[in-house]
């Protein structure tokens, strides 16, 4: 150890040169792992923003004899209220697709017969707190509230797209629309609509609106949004909480546990990483081994004179391997240091979450002096197998 340690000490500046490729090497490795790791999590975050905070509930379903479905429970319209009280329920909100019996949807209450038909946008009623169930922003004006439904005011807010299609694109001048012949006041436009993306395309009216001009008979889906990790806790206790005789008559979509597609993209970012930074280990590894060959054939005079001294074969191998696990060692402490620097510091510039095992940093620390080792058995076995009188010649 003490002849190891002159060995790697005797010059500085092939020590430098030596140790970095091992620095780069497990650099490298952690960074490509780091980032991996990271990567990963930024993927779960956005899978995770939408679909581990939304449960929907809807009436259970059930086919006759002639195989058509029929629902064997319904919604009760003070649905989000009871589920509000649920732990981990942030907001709840009701939406059915209204039949308007074939009346045309349209921004003006001219019927010309000799106009081509177009697409009317379809008509969802939709409680005061849906907007906020399913994430969606108001683009101009409001949605409608509490006060609006309970009233049946005969207003609207229209999805972007279906604001497009009917021409309108700003409510400070009070627009209407029409559902047949009656007079709709749009207040909002939305957009931004993570969950039930058809809003985007219809023209929403309150519940009681819908309930009174065109008999809605009851609600089609409730949209809650949930706390992360909640989703097992509310999906159990909401259908007792819409009707505590009868659960079963309601089915929860909760969030999964865990996603194929999600696991599938990050098993792929682990593999492409992973590869690149064995990759670079790998040079790092030759770095040494090409370094400490060259030491060797440097120092064939001075192998001569320990083994002419009584050194042994043994001897000479074990002191050239440990001056190469040195240099590992020291190169992984170092490469170790600056890949976790570098995952924390890039992470925090680009506002992301910097997610590393502590495992790793340690591991690939460690590993610096496994590739050391490695890297010196060759000319460790070459510096052994030289003849005394053949280096105290000068010969290889």
């Amino acid at each position: 150890m003490v002849e190891a340690s002159y060995g790697v000490g005797a010059r500085p500046s092939r020590l430098v040169m030596t140790t970095l490729g091992t620095v780069l090497g497990i650099a490298s490795l952690v960074v490509t792992i780091g980032f991996a790791q990271t990567a990963a999590g930024q993927i779960s975050n956005q899978f995770d923003a939408v679909s581990a905070t939304q449960i929907m509930i809807a009436p259970a379903s059930t086919r006759n004899s002639s195989g058509a479905e029929r629902a064997t429970g319904r919604l009760p319209w003070d649905a989000p209220e009871r589920v509000d009280r649920l732990a981990g329920v942030e907001r709840a909100g009701l939406v059915a697709d209204v039949d308007v019996a074939g009346q045309a949807v349209t921004s003006v209450p001219v019927n010309d017969p000799s106009a081509a038909q177009t697409l009317s946008p379809a008509v969802i009623a939709a409680s005061s707190g849906l907007l906020a169930a399913v994430r969606g922003q108001v683009v101009t004006g409001r949605f409608f509230d509490a006060g609006h439904d309970e009233r049946g005011d005969r207003v609207a807010v229209l999805g972007e797209r279906a604001a497009d299609t009917l021409g309108i694109n700003r409510v400070d001048s009070q627009p209407s629309i029409f559902i047949g012949e009656v007079s709709y006041t749009v207040i909002g436009i939305i957009d931004g609509v993570e969950r039930r993306a058809n809003l985007l395309d219809a023209v929403i009216v309150p519940l009681n609106t819908a309930r009174v001009q065109f008999g809605l008979t009851a609600p089609a889906e409730l949209h809650v949004q949930i706390e992360v990790g909640a989703g097992t806790l509310v999906s159990r206790q909401a259908p007792i909480a819409l009707d505590p005789s009868a659960p079963e008559n309601f089915t929860v979509q909760a969030p999964a546990a865990a996603s194929s597609l999600q696991d599938n993209i990050q098993a792929d970012i682990n593999i492409v990483f992973l590869t690149l930074g064995i990759l670079a280990l790998l040079a790092g590894g030759l770095g040494i081994a090409n370094v400490t060959l060259l030491s060797v054939m440097e120092r064939v005079g001075e192998i001569g004179l320990r083994r002419a001294l009584g050194a042994t074969r043994r001897d000479i191998a074990r002191q050239f391997i440990v001056e190469s696990a040195v240099i590992g060692l020291l190169g992984g402490l170092i490469g170790s240091a600056l890949g976790v620097f570098a995952v924390v510091a890039v992470s925090l510039l680009q506002g992301w979450t910097p997610i590393l095992d502590p495992f790793v940093a340690i591991g690939a620390a460690l590993l610096g002096t496994v590739v050391g080792l490695a890297a010196g058995a060759y000319p460790a076995m070459r510096a052994s197998n030289i003849e005394p009188i053949t280096a105290l010649r000068g010969g290889t």
